[in-house]
């Protein structure tokens, strides 16, 4: 089985359950809160490790007593991890989530800045062919671009995440053989107004799935192909997309076709929603093994 490398974040996370988002100017008074350790690349990382695969995670962290929280967090799954600490404070993501599901997400980026490409290449060179190298748009585009380059070198196969959207992609999806973008990241990237325009146009020489949220998603490569979305009861969305990357990332390595990586992902995604929380509500290791039984 190939192993998945998550080049990514982690940051401290805190969500406030509001009764609605908030419109500009106005203050909420928040009717619960939660503090987890977060950011697309640990929850990534943390949710591959539990559907299978072997992963190894590096991402930047700062030194302050609060990362403990983060560091328990991972220390309590399967993953190899590598801190680097730069100096910089660890990042932070507000989040607001409403009743019906829907969120909004706030977060600082000084931490993600401060990673350089020496350690990135460090990480990167022990990748083998064959091998997931998973990242997000968190980090520096130069890091990022220069992780992806190496990799293709290696042999190894390239998963970029869009989100967050923080700098030009143009000279990045050429390296990529697969992409994962939201309807509203796909459209930002690539101006083009249907998911599946946008999917061709993100898929380059490789793959892109374009998801919908409850309308399912999309996948663009050798064909295009429409997925329905599992049903969910959503109680709060924050992670599924996340989750979704996890798993399909674990599933990709492991050998599986991407139709039926893309359906176990959005079974997947389809549990965390149904959960209050980020971290909290991703799938148990039983769960996602589940899937095996159960197809």
């Amino acid at each position: 089985m190939s192993r998945v490398f998550v080049l990514g974040n982690a940051s401290l996370d805190t969500t406030l359950m509001v009764p609605r988002l908030p419109m500009a100017g106005e203050t909420l008074m928040a009717t619960g809160i939660q503090r987890s350790a977060g950011g697309k690349g640990l929850n990534q990382a943390v949710v591959a490790a539990r559907a299978g695969a072997g992963v190894h995670f590096l991402a930047p962290l700062g030194d302050e007593p609060e990362t403990s929280l983060i560091r328990e967090a991972v220390a309590a799954e399967r993953l190899d991890v590598t801190w680097v600490l730069t100096g910089a404070p660890t990042d932070l993501s507000s989040l607001m989530v409403a009743p019906d599901g829907e969120n909004c997400i706030v977060s600082t980026g000084a931490c993600c800045d401060s990673l350089g490409i020496g350690p990135a290449l460090d990480f990167v060179a022990r990748l083998e062919a064959g091998d997931v190298l998973l990242m997000q748009g968190n980090l520096r585009l130069d890091v990022t671009l220069a992780a992806a380059r190496a990799a293709r070198v290696l042999g190894g196969r390239v998963m970029l995440n869009t989100a967050p959207l923080r700098w030009d992609f143009s000279e990045l999806l050429p390296l990529c053989d697969l992409v994962v973008a939201n309807r509203f990241e796909a459209r930002a990237i690539t101006g083009q107004d249907t998911p599946e325009s946008a999917a061709r146009a993100l898929a380059g020489a490789g793959a892109a799935v374009v998801t919908l949220g409850g309308a399912g998603c999309v996948l663009a490569g050798r064909a295009m192909q429409a997925f329905a979305a599992e049903p969910a009861a959503a109680v709060d969305t924050t992670g599924a997309g996340d989750v979704f990357c996890g798993v399909l990332a674990a599933c990709w390595a492991a050998g599986a076709a991407l139709p039926a990586a893309i359906a176990r992902a959005q079974r997947a995604a389809a549990i965390s929603v149904g959960r209050a929380g980020c971290f909290g509500a991703f799938p148990s290791r039983a769960e996602l093994a589940s899937f095996e039984r159960h197809p």
